[in-house]
């Protein structure tokens, strides 16, 4: 499906890869309704849009609130007047400690907000998408969703769930004008640790190789997951590492596990 004359919802769209997949979108020519908790964060994205501003809306939602998500479809639909697409991008990750050290609110807030957002997302988008001769819903997981990160294992589950929540999806809507695709990043240089509310902890010594890799730009995260959409991808793979720990992950999953928590250990705080 091609972006230019569609409408596209994004959600996290007030910075990171949520930003930078709105304004791919605009600049290929599509319209967007972008979805955030931070009215300042829609209002830079805004302000990054330029002359393709026009085509945007903002609208500040929280993605855990059903009651505002389920009436989100009708102002998209009063400012835009259809949807062709619905870009589920927005999520936190949580403190870097060992599960057993982590508190039932912390839990609940990851999986609410990783998992039930999009859930809710879909349920209240699903219906519009149907109607339209073709349609995309992206719900974007995580390398962490197949290869475990020290200090991440809630975040990571959460993000398996959007994984076969996505799966599923995509089986489900086989032979429907939806089309389905997950979405896997690896290392993106966003400011997801501070939007969660979490200090990133300095990893030293052994560790350093680990911590320093190479991470890919969020605006070339954003054209690889566009154009991913534009394919109707089942899968997309977005940078290097997450290619490479896929395969890694098929070939010797036990191995690879291994060598992500010896390499990251010192990520966890305790």
């Amino acid at each position: 499906m091609k972006v230019a004359g569609k409408v596209f919802v994004v959600t996290g769209g007030g910075s990171g890869i949520g930003r930078e997949v709105v304004l791919g979108l605009l600049r290929r020519g599509g319209r967007v309704a972008a979805v955030d908790l931070s009215a300042a964060g829609l209002a830079g994205t805004v302000e990054r849009a330029g002359r393709d501003a026009d085509r945007l809306t903002t609208h500040v939602v929280n993605v855990t609130d059903t009651e505002a998500v389920k009436a989100l479809p009708e102002a998209v639909l009063a400012a835009h007047g259809q949807i062709d697409g619905v870009l589920n991008i927005a999520g936190i990750i949580q403190k870097f400690v060992p599960f057993a050290d982590l508190d039932q609110a912390e839990i609940e807030r990851v999986l609410t907000v990783n998992f039930w957002g999009v859930v809710n997302m879909v349920r209240a988008f699903l219906p519009h998408l149907m109607i339209r001769p073709a349609a995309a819903l992206v719900n974007v997981s995580s390398m962490g969703a197949f290869i475990p990160v020290p200090g991440q294992t809630i975040y990571g589950a959460s993000k398996a769930a959007v994984k076969l929540l996505t799966e599923g999806l995509h089986a489900e809507l086989r032979g429907t004008p939806v089309r389905v695709t997950v979405v896997f990043p690896g290392a993106v240089a966003t400011s997801i640790t501070e939007n969660s509310g979490v200090r990133a902890p300095a990893v030293a010594g052994a560790n350093d190789n680990a911590a320093n890799q190479k991470v890919l730009a969020p605006d070339k995260a954003a054209d690889i997951i566009i154009a991913g959409m534009e394919k109707g991808s089942y899968r997309v793979l977005v940078g290097r590492d997450a290619r490479v720990m896929d395969w890694f992950t098929r070939l010797v999953p036990e191995r690879a596990m291994t060598q992500i928590a010896d390499r990251m250990a010192g990520l966890m705080q305790r």
